[in-house]
């Protein structure tokens, strides 16, 4: 089995972080969103990985994640010209893929249920998808079932059939490339991995389905980055904090989960919770919760009232004068359930 990862899109709705950065590099809990895509790909033994990303993307991804030797995996870089829907960049990679099965995972995503719930139902199957339930279908790809087999998927129904959505997680014999090649764009002029699968549906082939209730999020839009910081540092802090050696911290208050890179500086400050901050930030007399800081923020003297929001690299904030990229924010909701992954091709 192979492992593909989608990485081609804009990220128009991430900007102006997604200036500098392709959206899939841009961290949660201090680790670039596609490493936990790799790492759940390599956890399942999986070692040959394909990532399909823009050509202009190449050099920052390349750079970070290299030829995956830091994972124990071979990472193949495969090219989309322009972001044509999911379905078009799965098409991008039939010569890697071969005639091997695979898991598709998108790279803006992060999940929680582990990639075996799915593999273990695909193995008598043509195709798995991940499902969860949600508060509003017609936002998503929708899953109707029946006899617990899905019998029809629509991509954002004005009537929807259930409320189960289409998680960004998926497991292909190299058949669906076939499938593929058969389609049209949608209304949206993308070609829709949903429509790849209601084919193979439509062809008598066996689509299964597992359904999580596990946290998951799309990276697509800063409140979605902000609600995924929160539930992966629970995840990996629980009620504790993960700070660096190489930070330096006096006269503060920390308030758990937070995340500290190496070279940060922080003196007189309440930090928490949920605060992540890349490495070379300087915090001085604030107050930050519920926030990421990208690398080299500075902030002083903006005094004991909390700030919120997410700080661009390099991002001043002194007293009343701000510099760079800041985007102030409420708290994240704590409803973690995904936006499944029909919304965001930006």
């Amino acid at each position: 089995m192979k492992g593909l990862i989608v990485c081609a899109g804009k990220g128009q709705r991430l900007r102006p972080f997604t200036l500098t950065q392709p959206k899939t590099l841009l961290p949660v809990a201090n680790t670039p969103i596609l490493f936990y895509a790799i790492e759940k790909l390599a956890g399942e033994g999986i070692r040959d990985i394909g990532i399909v990303i823009h050509p202009s993307q190449e050099e920052m991804i390349r750079k970070a994640a290299g030829d995956g030797e830091r994972f124990g995996v071979s990472l193949t870089y495969l090219y989309q010209q322009e972001p044509r829907g999911i379905a078009d960049a799965v098409a991008a990679a039939e010569d890697f893929i071969e005639s091997n099965d695979f898991i598709l995972l998108l790279g803006d995503n992060l999940v929680k249920e582990p990639l075996r719930t799915l593999i273990d139902r695909f193995e008598q199957s043509d195709a798995c998808i991940l499902l969860t339930s949600v508060d509003n279908p017609e936002q998503f790809g929708v899953a109707e079932i029946k006899d617990n087999r899905i019998v029809s998927l629509e991509e954002k129904p004005l009537v929807p059939r259930s409320n189960l959505a289409v998680v960004g997680i998926y497991a292909f014999r190299a058949s669906i490339f076939d499938h593929i090649r058969s389609l049209t764009p949608s209304g949206r002029g993308e070609y829709e991995i949903t429509d790849a699968i209601q084919s193979l549906i439509i062809s008598g082939q066996k689509v299964a389905f597992a359904l999580t209730r596990q946290p998951c999020s799309d990276v697509g839009t800063s409140q979605r980055w902000l609600a995924a910081s929160r539930w992966v540092m629970d995840e990996l802090c629980g009620d504790a904090n993960s700070i660096s050696p190489g930070a330096s911290l006096e006269g503060c208050t920390v308030l758990a989960p937070v995340v500290i890179g190496a070279g940060c500086e922080l003196r007189n400050c309440t930090i928490g919770p949920y605060v992540a901050v890349m490495p070379g930030a300087r915090l001085e007399d604030c107050h930050i919760e519920h926030s990421i800081l990208l690398s080299g923020v500075v902030i002083s003297g903006t005094g004991t009232e909390p700030m919120t929001g997410i700080f661009g690299e390099e991002a001043s904030i002194v007293r009343s004068s701000v510099q760079g990229s800041y985007l102030p924010a409420p708290k994240p909701s704590l409803n973690f359930r995904m936006n499944a992954h029909g919304r965001d091709h930006g």
